[in-house]
């Protein structure tokens, strides 16, 4: 039942927050149920672990060391979004910037807060769908409904600026999903001819994985083809990913770090079900060389944006573009090596990237700004912690030693020079140093220097815990990674590993 549970705790705080209203009892809500849901995530791990693949309702929900990784790493990030948003959005309302006039600030204020805390578990509810459904029609429906839910949080200020990203989110995501609808019907339609397939039971992954040497070459070759640009487009994969930096600097930054750390998983993972059958029936070259090109074109589209950006949020979007593309050629470099690089990478950046959203939203609230040029630098006086914590976890996201993100980065070139990779390898390192050199440089300005006279910032409780403990735990992680989850990323290792 752990996994109707992990469906069921989300849809029942929606409309609970949507009917109590009162701001600490939203809070309370959405809080106690990623708790709840951060919870199940760990013990639906710890029962995979022992017993391997469940599943439930006659296997339409099912669980294996895969969707376990990616189901924890979203209770994760959701939980440390719902404690952060407890502090910036009472930030928010004490500053009045909700509306213009502060007369009808409690009203408005209530409202958008009551959109926000009833459709982020919605949200919530989609991402861990796409990961414990067993039919591909139902992870795109449900990838689909992560963008239902997103779209309208992106819009949460009511800004002309948030209406054009999110309108630019919707119709770009649009277009990708339509083109991962064909992917998926063309799947369906591949295995036409397996015993078993003609009603929609044909789209169900265990059935399909089983058979999948018996699925039209063809018709795969161009299904994948189709699914790598739609959920490329949902994970933000070059050049399908322009909806990315409008989007992550309008919406709010709980909900944005969601977007770089959550859905990012979620999008992946629906493509590598698909290299799981492709490769199975074609074989994993024709996959990986596409999964390559896709990865280093990323990594290149990000470069000269992160070298000559002007906005801290806009600069981790392009931040998450260029670790999308790492993703995913890990993926294509393939083997043992390439996909645990794969995995360990996924673990790590969706741990580090909400601190760096963190920081940058403390920032913003602080100066009023996200612009460089407008924040005179020396941050660490006026804002000694969350300062720090930007630092460090620019540091960690860059792939520094020791953060774990350099095991990970590490690994993955391993792969690419055990594989014959030697060109990619090449390319995988100089964006890396570019990409380095230029987040250090921006983070380093912004935060370093002499004083510039700034007040104090009074960050206050929900937020300093939320950053401090982020970042002790990505502190910890460089050194040490709990054996459990260790064991459940060999676990999505071995699942991936055994399509080639």
């Amino acid at each position: 039942m752990i996994l109707l549970w992990l469906l069921l705790v989300p849809l029942i705080a929606a409309p609970l927050a949507f009917v109590l209203a009162k701001r600490p009892a939203m809070e309370f809500v959405n809080l106690a149920a990623f708790a709840i849901v951060l919870s199940l995530a760990g013990a639906l791990g710890g029962q995979v672990l022992r017993s391997g693949p469940v599943s439930l309702l006659d296997g339409f929900l099912y669980a294996d060391a895969l969707s376990s990784l990616i189901v924890l790493l979203t209770a994760f990030v959701a939980f440390v979004c719902s404690v952060y948003a407890v502090g910036y959005f009472r930030h928010d309302e004490q500053n009045t910037i909700f509306v213009e006039k502060e007369d009808v600030l409690g009203e408005v204020a209530s409202q958008k807060l009551r959109k926000y805390y009833s459709l982020i578990p919605l949200f919530v509810f989609s991402m861990l769908l796409v990961t414990l459904a067993n039919n591909l029609g139902v992870l795109w429906v449900a990838i689909e409904g992560t963008t239902l839910a997103s779209v309208f949080l992106v819009t949460f200020y009511g800004r002309k600026t948030s209406l054009e990203a999110a309108w630019k989110y919707a119709i770009i995501g649009g277009v990708g999903l339509s083109m991962a609808l064909f992917g998926t019907i063309l799947t369906y339609y591949a295995a036409h001819r397996i015993p078993g397939t003609e009603t929609l039971t044909g789209l169900n992954w265990s059935m399909l994985v089983a058979n999948a040497s018996h699925l039209d070459k063809p018709t795969m070759r161009l299904a994948f083809i189709l699914i790598l640009l739609g959920y490329g487009t949902k994970a933000g994969i070059a050049p399908m990913h322009t909806w990315k930096p409008d989007a992550y600097s309008e919406a709010p930054v709980p909900v944005a770090a969601m977007l770089a750390a959550a859905l990012l998983n979620c999008a992946l993972y629906g493509l590598v079900r698909f290299y799981i059958l492709t490769s199975k029936c074609l074989g994993p070259q024709f996959a990986s060389h596409l999964l390559i090109f896709f990865g280093l074109l990323s990594m290149g589209v990000a470069v000269p944006f992160v070298l000559v950006q002007r906005s801290f949020r806009r600069l981790l979007a392009y931040s998450s573009i260029d670790h999308c593309g790492i993703m995913v050629l890990a993926l294509g470099f393939g083997g043992p090596l390439g996909i645990l690089g794969m995995f360990l990478h996924m673990t790590f950046h969706a741990i580090t990237k909400p601190l760096l959203f963190f920081c940058a939203g403390n920032i913003q609230q602080h100066l009023k700004t996200d612009l460089f040029r407008k924040a005179k630098g020396g941050l660490i006086h006026s804002m000694p912690w969350t300062g720090a914590a930007f630092l460090m976890a620019g540091l960690a996201v860059t792939g520094s030693p020791p953060f774990s993100l350099f095991q990970s980065e590490f690994t993955i070139l391993r792969a690419a020079f055990g594989g014959g990779y030697f060109l990619p390898a090449i390319l995988f390192v100089a964006f890396l140093v570019a990409i380095f050199s230029g987040f250090l440089v921006h983070i380093a300005n912004l935060v370093l220097g002499a004083d510039p006279g700034l007040p104090k910032a009074e960050i206050g409780r929900w937020k300093k815990y939320s950053v401090l403990g982020l970042a002790s735990v990505i502190v910890v992680m460089g050194f040490w990674i709990p054996s459990p989850l260790i064991r459940l990323i060999q676990g999505a290792v071995e699942i991936v590993a055994s399509a080639r």
